[in-house]
């Protein structure tokens, strides 16, 4: 059987089973989905020895929230004594030296890590097709993609192999591939939870949030992860905010809601949901978003050049993949870096570089900072009397392994999910409605900054709405 939420395995363990057999189920589950490519290693002998400790506290009466529960990590989270990679050759046999903070919280309520997932390189995807260690196969249909950059992630909870795992999401890469497997992604307000321990992609973008089966499970898991981090600057000391009365105002946006782009089916349930609000006592707002066509632009000026000062460390010299062909100082920085990164990886340096560069920096990225400044200005005018945003949270459904080769058609995939990430707001997909080729995708909600709780609880509150 797959435990599919922590309520169901707190049932398990008051009706007698362990955490031992709980941890042993999902490895057994594990291992008969191995052709998914989810999991780049498994923590086989750790989690069973882990399970057994937790048994104990659990009959001590001393375990923690999270007891019983298993997670899966994905492969830019830290976690000391084991291997960190990004999903790139750069980083292996690289061990971490240290846990990440929003991992240790987790730990702290004696959750049982079980492995570390695959995703894009450097989280740089939106498909799970840039990894080092292979594409991941959506769980729903084998030749399909998962969606990135948290492909591993996602297909590794909606296939039951954990309990929940953990993702992060630099420009949608949480919440796509949640709406692509029909799971709960949340990203969090910038700041709510430390990035301590995450390998920076891009770091005023970055956040780590969770995967889970049920909206209840998203919401506990936030929230043991949130809260200042005296080892990340950019973590916020505002408290976790209780779910205030909801205005039962919903905005949407007409540029997204008219999009050329979006699936026809995809469009006509968006249209078909507002309508349903409406019908239930919702006001609907439609405001025009005049900076539609920027967002994608401005993301990957803006990402790409901190992806390049961020990515610099990995060097060939201090740690990692050095080539074995070098000959001298600067031939190992040139070799190792050609031979350690993938094409998309590199490309992305050079975007970032380029940007940065003499002559192109008022140009792109000056002028991508200010932009940003109006999205977010845009993004705060328009819920300052609505509860939320609502769009939808991809264009479409999963596409086939490999059909997309051209870059730009693989950055537009991201053009519902970098809004949030520009202006720094909390946003979740959540589960849907079934495509009429099978395939699941999902619906977003976007609140204003540092309102996490409030926005989970209005999730909830819609869904059964709806």
């Amino acid at each position: 059987m797959a435990y599919r939420t922590i309520s169901e395995i707190r049932e398990a363990l008051h009706s007698g089973e362990s955490a031992l057999s709980i941890t042993e189920n999902y490895l057994n589950r594990i291992k008969e989905h191995q052709h998914l490519n989810a999991f780049i290693e498994i923590f086989e002998e750790e989690a069973v020895s882990r399970a057994k400790e937790i048994d104990v506290k659990i009959q001590n009466g001393t375990a923690g929230k999270l007891a019983g529960c298993v997670v899966a990590i994905k492969d830019n989270l830290c976690y000391k004594g084991h291997k960190v990679s990004a999903s790139s050759q750069i980083l292996e046999g690289f061990e971490s030296l240290f846990t990440a903070t929003a991992l240790q919280r987790l730990l702290d309520q004696d959750v049982i890590v079980i492995g570390r997932l695959n995703c894009d390189e450097f989280a740089m995807g939106s498909s799970n097709e840039t990894s080092y260690y292979g594409s991941v196969k959506n769980n729903l249909d084998n030749t399909k993609v998962p969606g990135g950059s948290s492909g591993g992630s996602a297909v590794a909870t909606s296939a039951g192999l954990c309990t929940f795992s953990l993702g992060s999401d630099t420009g949608g890469s949480i919440r796509q591939p949640a709406s692509w497997t029909r799971t709960y992604g949340f990203k969090p307000s910038y700041g709510r939870i430390s990035r301590y321990g995450l390998i920076a992609y891009a770091s005023s973008f970055d956040q780590i949030g969770p995967f889970t089966n049920s909206l209840d499970d998203l919401e506990l898991v936030t929230y043991i992860m949130a809260g200042k981090d005296p080892f990340d600057s950019t973590s916020s000391s505002k408290n976790w905010d209780q779910p205030g009365n909801a205005k039962q105002r919903i905005a949407v946006i007409s540029e997204y809601l008219n999009h050329p782009g979006l699936d026809a089916e995809v469009k006509t349930a968006l249209h078909s949901t507002i309508e349903r609000l409406k019908t239930a006592g919702y006001t609907i707002e439609e405001h025009s978003f005049s900076l539609m066509d920027q967002l994608v632009p401005t993301y990957y000026v803006l990402s790409t050049a901190e992806a390049s000062s961020n990515l610099s460390r990995f060097d060939g010299v201090h740690y990692g993949y050095r080539s074995t062909e070098a000959k001298g100082v600067q031939e190992t920085y040139t070799k190792s870096r050609s031979e350690g990164f993938g094409k998309e990886v590199k490309r992305r340096i050079m975007a970032g570089t380029f940007v940065l560069s003499h002559g192109y920096y008022d140009a792109y990225y000056a002028k991508a900072q200010q932009v940003r400044r109006l999205i977010k200005e845009k993004t705060k005018y328009i819920l300052a009397n609505c509860d939320a945003i609502l769009m939808p949270t991809t264009p479409g459904t999963a596409f086939a392994l490999n059909a997309i080769s051209d870059p730009i058609q693989m950055y537009l995939q991201d053009i519902f999910t970098v809004h949030a990430n520009l202006s720094g707001n909390p946003a979740l997909s959540m589960p849907w409605k079934n495509h009429s080729n099978g395939l699941p995708f999902g619906l977003q909600l976007m609140a204003d900054d540092f309102k996490d709780g409030f926005l989970l609880e209005l999730a909830k509150t819609l869904e059964k709405e709806l």
